[in-house]
Parts: C-alpha cells; structure tokens; sequence
C-alpha cells in the first residue's frame, strides 16, 4: 500500500505535527510505502529518514509571514498551495492508495481538499482541532474563556468576538470555514478523531456535511522501560504553549497555592508574565530532552486545559514513564487518566487544581500513582506499530469500498474502525 501524508510541516512544534511525523514512520516500519508531502519548508525531523519513506516540500509560505492582505486571502482559499499539491501527485512514480491530511490551516487552506477528493482514493483527515467545524479552529471563547455553545457559521457565531487575536482575524476565518464547505459540497470525507470526547462534540456540529466518524488513539513514541520515581522529583511540569486557554496560569497559580514549585517546558504568550512572577521557564526542549527532564524533575505533568483539547500528548507520555497526570476535564487526556488512582481529574480552575498539587506533596500517594499508571498503561500501550495497524486497517477497508463503489456494489453503513491493537475499540476505557 502506498499512503501519501499531507502536513504543512515536517517536524514536531505541535501536537498535530508530531502525530504527522511519527504515523509517517509507523506506516513505513509496517511495510506501507509512504510519501510524506511537506507543505512549508523548513526542518525535516529524523524520524523521516527510512528507505519505504519519501518526502517532498511543497514550499508553500506560512501565511502569518506573508503581508496581511496576502496572508488573508491564502487562507481563505491557496489556488497555489493547490496546483502545487496537484503537480506533486502527478509526479509521483506509484499512484497512491490513500490520502492523509493532517493540517491545512497554516498553508495549504481548503483549497487542497478537491485536490485530494479528485484523485479517486479514499482521503482520511484526522482532526486535532475542530477546524472543521468552528471558524477560530478550537471551539473555544476567547472573549469568555469557556468552550463555545454556539453553532458554527450561525447568525450569532458570525457575530461573537470570540478570536484570540481580532474581529478581522475573525472575518478571515469565517471565510475560511466558508469556502471549505464549499470544497467539500457533496463530498464524503473520511475523518479520524484522537479522543472520544472530540468525536461526541464534532457529530453534532458539522451541519450538512458527510462525514463519517473514526476513533484511532495518537501513537506514543515512548520505549518501555523503568519506570520514574515522581515522589523523588520537586515540580509540577506543564509541556506546551503558554497560553490562557491551554491553563498555563492556572498551574502556575495552583502551584503557588499548593507550594510546590511549577516547571513550564515551552514558550508563548503568558511568557513574560510566568517568569516576572519567579516560575521557572526553560522554553521549547527536544523530545528527549523532555523525557529526560520529566524522569528528573516532574512529581506530576499538568495539562489544564480550558478548551476542549482533543489530546495533549505529554500526558501520554507521562503515563508511560510512571509520572502521575492531572488533567482538565474538559481535556481528551482525561480519558486516559483515571482520577485517584493513575492521576487526577479536576475543572480547569486554580482551586481545583491546588487541591491536587496538594494531594501530591504526600510521597506514597505519588509513587502508588506513579507505578500504577506505568502498570495500566503498559496493560495496552499506544505504540507506533499500534497506530500503525489501525491506520492499515482503516485504509484497508475504506480502500475495498472504494473499488466496490466503482463496480456498482452498495456499501453498508460503516461501523468504526478498531482503535485498539486488539481488535476492540477503546470507547470509555482507561489506563
């Protein structure tokens, strides 16, 4: 099988690129053929380095470095970004048996999705947003920090002031989401969600588009191993941006409050304002380099999000190590922390979280936490070669009805695709 990966980047500085990055090598360790199309240039992570993995650069600029008015109109709708994708498919020496976009927001817009829908293979879209329902992407209430009640693209979602950065940014955005349902029309778009929680808030929000719905977990490129000691390590660590509606100063605040100290792994805009208040912030850190500093330093990771995030990885990979995770319950890690026994699930507010940092202080609770969640993760662990077989399977299957389409066969309904390296779909289960 030959699958060709579409992401606008091709090395980790988010959770969707990560993803794209490392399904890419899953594929290609599974024995798949992968094409993996970068649609900004830029750096090229090792991991796409393997003799069934070929990659090629699009290099198409971001829109947040082009003049406004340039900038605006690309996002809306790139005929650039879409002629170039075309010329690339048409280049390629193997046609390909499935298309996989991970990201089109930066570069690519929806220009490229009657691209993808008109080469006659099954196009899949995992979602790590809800770009595609909700004009700002996350669903989210800037102006109200609180998830967003409204439906998308109605009277009042046009009117809400609910960009993180303007009411033009907004107008942009709104004309973005406009011209891809435009692109998409009648078409069916295969879609994959990360979390449970992202798959029961997009079904009811996505208006007259056909879409069918499939749950694949994020893959973990963590190696089993020893587990941590997190009641020997001194902070609560937050890994991501720093930004409100991601909760970076609720843990800084429930720290406080708490008095345990609180490590932020990243950058972004409350930057400034961590460090002026004494946190401790070393910036952006390799792969590695963080797992070495949560094994080092971390009695639990904290990911607090407001939004609806569909699923902070470094949780995942806390869980992995044998570090407990507290959660925002609004997040999709949350499905994988069970509360009082792997980690804690609270509300994203500082009361909340402060009475778990509290709860932590208590070594024996920490280290039962710690190897608990070690044990229960490693009971069903999302490895690469995991994704990577649910990935085939989806493919497999959303390829046979394909060909059976075009000799005139009638498809069932489709029933979702197994999640699990198992055979069973994960559902509400928990590690």
């Amino acid at each position: 099988m030959h699958v060709v990966i579409l992401a606008e980047f091709a090395a980790a500085s988010g959770g969707a690129e990560k993803v794209a990055v490392e399904s890419a090598r899953a594929l290609a360790e599974a024995g798949a053929k992968v094409t993996y199309l970068q649609a900004i240039s830029g750096q090229v992570d090792p991991l796409l380095d393997h003799p069934r993995l070929d990659r090629l650069d699009l290099g198409l600029p971001d829109v947040w470095s082009l003049p406004a008015w340039r900038g605006a109109a690309s996002g809306i709708w790139n005929g650039e970004a879409a002629a170039r994708l075309s010329a690339a498919l048409d280049g390629l020496p193997r046609a390909p048996d499935c298309l996989h976009l991970h990201q089109w927001t930066r570069a690519l817009s929806p220009a490229v999705l009657p691209v993808l829908l008109g080469r006659g293979v099954p196009v899949v879209l995992t979602l790590h947003d809800y770009a595609l329902a909700c004009p700002n992407g996350v669903d989210y209430r800037f102006d109200r920090a609180e998830p967003c009640a409204l439906t998308p693209l109605s009277g009042a979602c046009l009117a809400a002031p609910c960009d993180p950065k303007s009411r033009l940014h907004k107008l942009v955005r709104v004309g973005r989401a406009a011209s891809l349902r435009l692109a998409l029309r009648q078409a069916e778009l295969d879609v994959v969600h990360v979390c449970d929680g992202s798959r029961a808030r997009m079904e009811g929000r996505l208006g007259a588009l056909r879409v069918r719905h499939h749950r694949i977990d994020n893959p973990v490129r963590v190696e089993q191993g020893v587990p941590a000691e997190p009641a020997a390590g001194d902070a609560v660590v937050y890994v991501g941006r720093l930004t409100p509606e991601k909760g970076a100063d609720l843990v800084a605040e429930a720290a406080r409050s708490a008095g345990l100290p609180a490590l932020f792994i990243g950058a972004g805009p409350l930057e400034a304002r961590l460090r002026a208040e004494g946190a401790e912030v070393l910036g952006w850190r390799s792969p590695d380099a963080v797992a070495a500093i949560l094994r080092d330093r971390a009695r639990a990771v904290c990911a607090p999000s407001r939004w609806l995030e569909t699923g902070p990885l470094t949780v995942y990979e806390a869980l992995a190590q044998g570090i407990p995770a507290v959660a925002s319950r609004r997040s999709g890690a949350a499905e994988k922390v069970v509360d009082g026994e792997t980690g804690f699930v609270v509300e994203p507010e500082a009361a909340a979280l402060a009475a778990a940092f509290r709860a932590l202080k208590d070594d024996a609770l920490t280290a039962r936490l710690g190897r608990t969640a070690f044990d229960r993760y490693w009971q069903a662990p999302l490895t690469l070669a995991a994704h990577a077989r649910s990935l085939l399977a989806l493919y497999g299957r959303l390829e046979r009805e394909y060909i059976m389409r075009q000799c005139g066969i009638t498809r069932a309904a489709a029933d979702p695709v197994p999640a699990h390296p198992r055979g069973a779909t994960l559902g509400k289960k928990h590690f």
